[in-house]
């Protein structure tokens, strides 16, 4: 059997770890756990930087890793003059 290929998000991509277990949680947050991409404990995918997206990994942020994209979120000095 073929395995399935995902196509690629174009844009900026937030890498995103799955870090603690669903198990006592509701089922609310395993869907939202899934609808990443995120099948095993400890998988690591990147996602497209969309507001939909965003909104996912706020939900469920308590069971995840997020690490952003390099140069977003960060002000330096330069930019300020």
């Amino acid at each position: 059997m073929a395995a399935r290929q995902r196509a690629r998000p174009s844009g900026p991509l937030i890498r995103v770890t799955w870090a603690h277990s669903t198990i006592g949680h509701n089922a609310a947050a395993r869907g939202t756990i899934r609808a990443l991409g995120l099948h095993r404990l400890n998988q690591t995918v990147e996602v497209a930087d969309t507001p939909e997206t965003r909104g996912m990994l706020r939900r469920v942020a308590f069971l995840l890793d997020v690490q952003e994209p390099a140069g977003r979120g960060t002000t330096s000095d330069e930019d300020s003059k």
